[in-house]
């Protein structure tokens, strides 16, 4: 069979690299005739972008096809899984944990909305993805099968809009705007999903005389640096008036931690993270006061409560993170480092310091020597009444270890409690410098208050949606990349149902990796939500057993393990589940009631349930 003009152009690709080189070499033709499929994949080559996950229908036939003949030459890559939602999960994985952009593609209607779902994930914690969905043909002859069915143009469209950034390319020729448009959106150190919308009769459509050089590059957007003199001098002057600093963490101080500490131990400050921040500043140095919110820590909450100078770096505020706005009790002045102006002026009473967090604090770090200020000699109150929370913080969750079993009736017996086998899990993964994955619900609060990592990069959650299923899709990233980690996803059973299907996703594209179900057959996080907010729990149990070794073992490739029901039984379980070179699932029933050893609580206030009108009052007393 004769090679047509596409594979042509592909294995020109691939044998010169890059669109311009093939061009240049005459292996390629500048002005060619193409599909808007093709150029749709060519133009994402182009910025970088080799990696598709997803599924394939009828709204995406022809872009299937382009990437069928663009795969068989090495340059792009697509990994079909078994839901779109898990795609997006995994793509968003990806971005967070090496920074590369890949694409989730899917076909029109129900597939698209479960990819959309997933694309809360990306948005909420500010991944740069892409998302191709198939769309109703644009002749509107009638009702596109699985469109949303309502006389209405452009009901996507306007859906993905508010997620994300988005564009339907109604008009082929539109393509070199919409994918401009999504290289610089890629480009920004916190952006979320980009739509393309490729409608079923516009894919197909062949440009005539396509131009390839004009599909453009991948964005670079140049570090913006604060460079008033007048806006480090307002800081410095609340600094040098503060008795109790604050520094408190978002995902956006990612990158800054010697900074950080470096601006902490200058000001006498206590270090307190936010839920995904781990690593940042390493956990044993002394200053860092672990988490604090509305799911914090006894140190890390001290610390935020009683501050009169708070110094933020690269977070949003969400409500969780300062308990609502009522974390600040005693805060006279907020000094906020944050790339979107609209952030960093979240509070009242702050000076905003807008641009890159590691250049902007190494430029306050400069102006406050420059003002004769010196770290602390000795032992300053402040930082002797930190150093006691955080002593305290570590004997309150010691004495959750000592005691890793308690009685539960509905296991007839004694098992793990949830703190100590996600300890156990913890620092097994971490001797052997493996990546931790945690899901939403109780799982995801008692992991951040246990984990103690030195460095970044070992830790990553949803802390953005809290969406449950997201643990185990994200398994799926360990087969995106080139060379991957072993990773360990620690998922609650309520989080593990809803996305299950990464036991078959995971044989088949080989993910190495283990799956840690802590089994309490309930919702605990919002059962002792209820708990605390009415006296009563409802509907967030279930009696349902659920063989997990059985039903991981049914799938050929996956390793089932019993965790057992001890500390050692559990360590056991972990070493054979790592020397499994495929899949495993490890099933750890966990303990779940009133007994105060059997989780790490919360302190701090929420805007949730009855508790509003308390929380709001508070924060509008407080006026910050």
């Amino acid at each position: 069979m004769a090679e047509t003009s596409r594979e042509k152009r592909a294995r020109a690709l691939a044998e010169h690299g890059t669109i311009a080189a093939a061009v240049a070499a005459g292996a390629m033709a500048q002005f060619d005739d193409l599909t808007l499929s093709e150029a749709i994949v060519l133009g994402l080559y182009n910025q970088g972008v080799r990696k598709y996950v997803g599924i394939l229908g009828h709204g995406t036939t022809d872009i299937g096809e382009v990437l069928r003949v663009y795969e068989a030459q090495g340059l792009v890559r697509m990994w079909q899984v078994r839901h779109e939602t898990a795609a997006a999960h995994a793509v968003t994985a990806l971005r967070l944990q090496t920074g590369e952009t890949a694409a989730v593609i899917t076909s029109i209607g129900p597939g698209a909305l479960h990819a959309y779902a997933g694309s809360l994930c990306a948005a909420s914690n500010g991944a740069g993805v892409y998302h191709i969905y198939g769309d109703e043909t644009t002749q509107d002859e009638g009702f596109n099968m699985q469109q949303v069915p309502k006389d209405e143009q452009g009901l996507f469209l306007r859906m993905c809009a508010t997620m994300g950034q988005a564009y339907a390319l109604y008009d082929p020729w539109a393509v070199f705007a919409a994918l401009r448009r999504g290289a610089v959106h890629m480009a920004r150190p916190w952006s979320g999903p980009f739509f393309l919308l490729a409608p079923m009769n516009t894919q197909p459509v062949m440009m005539k005389g396509c131009n390839l050089l004009e599909l453009p590059d991948a964005a670079r957007t140049p570090k913006l640096v604060c460079d008033d003199d007048a806006v480090y001098a307002e800081a410095t002057s609340h600094a040098r008036t503060a008795k109790r600093v604050c520094i408190k963490l978002g995902r956006g101080a990612r990158g800054c931690g010697p900074g950080i500490v470096e601006l902490a131990r200058l000001l006498d400050a206590g270090i307190v993270a936010g839920v995904d921040c781990a690593g940042i500043v390493p956990y044993s140095e002394p200053r860092f006061m672990s988490v604090g919110g509305s799911k914090g820590s006894i140190s890390g909450n001290f610390c935020m409560n009683e501050a009169d100078l708070v110094v933020i770096v690269g977070a949003r505020g969400v409500c969780q993170w300062d308990s609502s706005g009522t974390a600040w009790r005693s805060a006279h002045h907020v000094v906020n480092f944050n790339l979107e102006p609209q952030h960093a002026g979240h509070y009242n009473r702050t000076t905003a310091i807008v641009g890159d967090a590691r250049e902007n604090l190494r430029r306050w770090i400069e102006a406050l020597k420059a003002s004769g200020l010196r770290p602390a000699v000795g032992d300053p109150e402040w930082a002797q009444a930190l150093s006691a929370k955080r002593a305290e913080w570590e004997a309150f969750k010691q004495a959750r270890y000592d005691a890793p079993t308690l009685d539960d009736p509905l296991w007839g017996g004694a098992v793990l409690t949830q703190p100590a086998a996600i300890k156990v899990a913890c620092d097994f993964a971490d001797a052997h410098g493996d990546v931790k994955l945690f899901d939403a619900g109780d799982v995801q609060a008692n992991g951040f208050q246990i984990v103690t990592d030195e460095a970044e990069g070992k830790t990553f959650s949803d802390t953005g949606s809290s969406f449950m299923g997201f643990a185990a899709s994200a398994l799926i990233a360990c087969a995106l990349r080139e060379e991957s980690p072993y990773a360990f996803a620690f998922c609650g059973d309520a989080s593990f149902t809803m996305n299950p299907q990464v036991l078959i996703d995971g044989v088949h594209h080989g993910v190495r990796g283990c799956v840690l179900i802590f089994d309490n057959r309930g919702m605990t996080s919002i059962a002792g939500l209820q708990r605390a907010q009415y006296g009563e729990e409802y509907h967030t149990r279930d009696l349902v057993a659920v063989d997990y070794v059985a039903w991981a073992n049914s799938v050929a490739g996956v390793r089932g393990i019993d965790g057992g029901r001890t500390p050692e039984a559990l360590l056991r379980a972990l070493e054979e589940a790592r020397a499994y070179d495929g899949l495993s699932v490890i099933h750890v029933p966990v303990y779940s009631g009133d007994d105060d050893l059997g989780g790490l609580g919360a302190f701090g206030d929420w805007n949730v349930g009855n508790w509003c009108e308390r929380v709001q009052a508070e924060h509008h007393r407080l006026g910050l």
